[in-house]
């Protein structure tokens, strides 16, 4: 596995570390009209979509938001 570090370079872990490696996250896929929940501002609907970020109506606002979409999730 490779990781990066701080100055962008990216290294490799070894099999004889004795930490894990670090994990890559999975990036949830959202849709045009998915329902979500979101911890800050809770329920709401997905209203446009792009590479690294989803478009929301949560009734009240309508917010952007990027990925890796840490507090939403799809319903």
């Amino acid at each position: 596995m490779i990781t990066t570090t701080r100055s962008g370079t990216q290294r490799r872990h070894l099999a004889s570390s004795p930490f894990e490696p670090r994990v890559e996250p999975e990036i949830e896929h959202f849709e045009l009209h998915d329902r979500v929940s979101h911890q800050a501002f809770g329920l709401g609907r997905v209203v446009g979509t792009e590479d690294e970020a989803v478009t929301v109506n949560f009734g009240a606002r309508t917010m952007r938001i990027v990925s890796p979409f840490p507090k939403l999730e799809k319903l």
